[in-house]
């Protein structure tokens, strides 16, 4: 590893010389290093090769900045960071620009989705339909909130029957209502 960074560093020593084959060396192993960086953060291939040209360019301009006497890499990291957020803050302002307000599909909607479709009122008159012990419990249950537990203890019946009940009571409903 310090091998490759100071062959980078002394790539770039080079190339602010005036080298030409040292600075396409450079340019290589610059974005040999940082497409791995770039694909664990961008999920396709042509954005990361897009964005790692531009990161080749900025490298291009900032050359001029870079102190010989620091490391290479994380001098490119850096400018390939800024780059990388850049793009991606442009990328999600597009998507935002065209996000549609959750204010305007509520008034497409013709009814209230987060309202249930049948209420224990609406159903009230079902309901007595049902065997006498069956409607006792959806009503204790639904319409004065007990717990199939407290039922139990109030009508004289284990919590297993009454949940046994109760499921019971659900099917002839469903079918009663589906008709």
């Amino acid at each position: 590893m310090a091998k490759i960074t100071k062959t980078l560093e002394t790539l770039m020593r080079q190339a602010l010389d005036g080298d030409k084959c040292a600075y396409a060396d450079l340019l290589r192993e610059t974005a040999h290093f940082l497409r791995p960086f770039l694909k664990q953060k961008l999920s396709s291939k042509h954005d990361v090769e897009d964005l790692l040209q531009e990161i080749l360019l900025s490298i291009h301009k900032a050359r001029h900045t870079y102190n010989d006497l620091r490391p290479y890499k994380p001098w490119a990291y850096a400018i390939a960071k800024f780059r990388l957020l850049d793009y991606l803050r442009t990328r999600y302002a597009d998507h935002l620009r065209f996000a549609i307000e959750v204010s305007e599909v509520e008034n497409t909607l013709h009814e209230d989705v987060t309202e249930p479709r049948i209420s224990y009122e609406s159903i009230n008159g079902e309901i007595f339909k049902l065997p006498e012990k069956q409607a006792l419990i959806l009503q204790m249950m639904h319409q004065e909130g007990y717990t199939a537990k407290e039922v139990a203890e109030k009508i004289s019946m284990t919590e297993t029957a009454v949940k046994v009940a109760a499921h019971r009571a659900y099917k002839t409903l469903k079918r009663h209502l589906e008709e």
